[in-house]
């Protein structure tokens, strides 16, 4: 049993020096023994009713998260709804971009990982150079893009109006677009009062896309007390997770997405550029391949294992890659109630 140290106890053992050397009365001693023990037990008792109590809490959501390196993605929130709704029609129109081909939504399909099945396809049909990124719980990334060049969603909007691979525009001309139709305008001065401008248009979208968030995943579920949520499998790939390092790097609230990383940092990871790249979050990962920035990893077991042999040296087992990618498809949540699927399916 540890032994407990207070300030009474410190008074008690140098009583008990003190007796020894007949400096104190011995009945005065005893008395101050059994006062003391009589602390002690009160102690011991109110400790363990206070871990009973902690034990016996139904949800046991905050001591498991609190122990935790990934917290759960909260409910979104609270939005004027008819700026949400502008903000959505804004997402899927064409008018974005500059011959009215691609809408944000053209590469960012809510209504399954939102990302697509790979690459964004430019203008002149040739395939960009980055592996698109999911739109969903994008607002929780401290920067954005896989070089983390756009610090928040509105000046990202911005930087893909302007990008020649996607809308190949620019807030003004999709201003003048937007101002030269009725129900819009209409729209606009429903939600903002008044026509459309620069900080409205780029407020609407910023509003819906801040509500494109996946609660509801089984881990998550797990983190709020739910323990029948995973299976021992999948509770070994976390834990397995957790063991070799993987989370240094993917943790908080969007299991990464939080800081920046070299890629390969024992073994080549993907050739070319860029050597530094933001972390990318793991939330629906199961759903978003191929992997990579490149899209060079097809599956989530080539992405693990390839992962782990160039940024923590490790050469996994199949049985280890199998937890891993067990935990992993753990991480997909919801969108308006409905699981997240694959661009596939």
């Amino acid at each position: 049993m540890t032994r407990l140290w207070s300030p009474a106890s410190r008074r008690w053992q140098h009583l008990e020096i003190a007796s020894a050397r007949g400096l104190v009365v011995p009945a005065i001693l005893r008395a101050r023994r059994r006062s003391l023990w009589i602390c002690v037990t009160l102690l011991l008792l109110t400790s363990g009713a206070a871990a009973q109590s902690l034990d016996s809490d139904p949800s046991g959501a905050k001591s498991l998260a609190d122990q935790e390196p990934i917290t759960p993605i909260p409910p979104p929130p609270e939005a004027d709804p008819q700026k949400l709704a502008l903000g959505e029609r804004l997402f899927g129109d064409h008018r974005l971009s500059a011959d009215g081909k691609l809408a944000c939504s053209s590469c960012h399909d809510l209504r399954t990982n939102g990302a697509s099945g790979g690459h964004t396809v430019a203008h002149d049909g040739s395939k960009a150079p980055f592996d698109t990124l999911t739109v969903f719980n994008a607002a929780l990334s401290f920067r954005l893009n896989w070089e983390g060049n756009s610090a928040d969603l509105g000046a990202h909007t911005e930087s893909s109006l302007k990008n020649p691979v996607n809308m190949r525009t620019s807030v003004d001309e999709v201003l003048r677009k937007l101002n030269a139709d009725p129900q819009m305008v209409q729209q606009f001065h429903a939600a903002y009062g008044r026509a459309p401008d620069r900080t409205s248009f780029l407020d609407a979208l910023v509003t819906f896309e801040s509500s494109l968030l996946t609660p509801g995943s089984r881990f998550d579920r797990w983190l709020g007390g739910e323990a029948s949520a995973l299976s021992p499998q999948e509770l070994g790939g976390y834990q397995l997770f957790k063991a070799l390092g993987c989370s240094s790097c993917h943790q908080g609230v969007n299991i990464g997405g939080n800081l920046f990383e070299r890629q390969g940092v024992f073994r080549p990871l993907v050739p070319g550029k860029p050597e530094i790249v933001r972390v990318p979050s793991l939330r629906n990962v199961a759903t978003t391949a191929p992997y990579f920035h490149d899209g060079s990893a097809p599956t989530l077991e080539e992405a693990v294992r390839k992962m782990a042999a160039a940024q923590l040296d490790r050469t996994l087992t199949d049985q280890q890659v199998e937890s891993l990618v067990a935990f992993l498809k753990t991480l997909t949540g919801t969108y308006r109630g409905v699981a997240v699927v694959g661009a596939s399916q």
